[in-house]
């Protein structure tokens, strides 16, 4: 007959405290185990030009959504669909592109359609609710976010704004060698085009087009360089170029804001307008997240954002954004004519002096590469 062990009371509380203390520990571990779960965001891949994902514009997004941006930033069109086409699909959650890129962004499936009630486009200016490109047979592909002038950038102690107030400036005397170009075919061949006479900057017949080329050539003496986006601010601010063809307030608004003598006007002949807007990379897994973006970037805080951006400020074209930023800061809306009373800048546009900035429309988009390449070595 075998024994009966006795009864351990001490050995069954060590083992009912040690057990206990397991749960305990697991339990006071657990929220911690959560609470760094939910701390860790989700990053978000933005393709963009400079500043979109910087602080100043997105940390209230972020912090509200547990999200942080990871921007990839380019200078051009051309050099964007460089990057996507060098990228597996879902490398881009949100690209920023310029209006006349997206149809080509759309051709080669780069991004995603959109759905027209996620936006609110019943709060913008009519022009701008269903603008060319961003549709493609009734459906939507990229949403408007914000847009501005491309003119005469000037310093304001060597040239008056009378004197800036036209193309043929670039050929002034007084400023050989100090004229600057923002290096980027489109917006330069697009300004002298209008000082060429057409009506469409962007569609020139053959004729046209050899008469642009060679109204350009002539401007190469008076050329003092071809600077990229930070160039082109340092270039202005410390008065190595007197003037700059090719930009617009979207640089030089800045500069003036920080106390630098730089103005842009848009001249006699007519200014250019650019144009960016947001859309959804194809293939992305965070799809709402992106669309929640946009969502905030066009609703009137965002836009309010946008418009103030210390990268370089903009236009906007929801019309309660203008409303806000009127509200939070009316300095800014007077400086930039985004003014709800007396003329603004929708007058400008309605005017008929502002023509969208496009691809060419008779020439492909390496034939003006090519000749800028030319231009820029001669």
């Amino acid at each position: 007959m075998t024994a009966t062990k006795p009864f351990d009371i001490s050995s069954t509380r060590r083992s009912v405290l040690k057990g206990a203390g397991l749960f305990v520990g697991t339990a006071l571990a657990t929220p911690y185990l959560i609470s760094k779960a939910l701390a860790d965001p989700v990053e978000l891949n933005m393709l963009a030009w400079y500043g979109h994902a910087e602080p100043d514009v997105v940390a209230e997004f972020e912090a509200a959504n547990n999200v942080k941006f990871k921007p990839k930033y380019y200078t051009g069109g051309d050099n964007m669909l460089g990057l996507i086409a060098q990228s597996p699909a879902g490398t881009y959650d949100i690209i920023l592109s310029d209006a006349e890129y997206v149809q080509q962004l759309n051709e080669a499936g780069y991004i995603e359609e959109l759905h027209p009630e996620d936006y609110p486009f019943d709060d913008y200016f009519p022009e701008f609710q269903k603008f060319a490109g961003h549709w493609r047979d009734g459906k939507l592909f990229s949403v408007f976010t914000r847009f501005g002038f491309l003119g005469v950038a000037y310093n304001t102690e060597a040239l008056s704004e009378k004197e800036a107030s036209t193309y043929d400036v670039f050929w002034s005397e007084k400023i050989k060698g100090k004229v600057g170009h923002f290096d980027w075919h489109l917006p330069n061949l697009g300004e002298i085009s209008l000082f060429a006479g057409n009506a469409n900057p962007y569609d020139l017949d053959d004729a046209a087009w050899e008469k642009l080329k060679a109204k350009t050539q002539t401007l190469r003496p008076q050329i003092g360089g071809f600077f990229d986006y930070g160039g082109t601010f340092s270039s202005l601010q410390n008065g190595q170029m007197l003037a700059m063809a090719g930009i617009g307030d979207w640089i030089t608004g800045t500069l003036e804001k920080n106390g630098a003598k730089v103005r842009s006007v848009i001249p006699q002949e007519g200014g250019l307008q650019w144009t960016e807007s947001f859309s959804i990379g194809k293939g992305t897994t965070k799809g709402d997240l992106a669309r929640k973006w946009i969502q905030y970037i066009t609703s009137a805080k965002g836009q309010v954002k946008s418009a103030n951006m210390a990268a370089y400020p903009a236009l906007i074209p929801n019309r309660k954004g203008w409303e806000l930023l009127n509200s939070e800061l009316p300095a800014e809306a007077q400086r930039q004519g985004m003014l709800l009373k007396g003329p603004n800048v929708m007058d400008t546009i309605r005017s008929g002096r502002i023509k969208y900035r496009q691809l060419p429309l008779q020439q492909s988009i390496e034939d003006w590469n090519d000749f800028w390449s030319e231009y820029k070595g001669a």
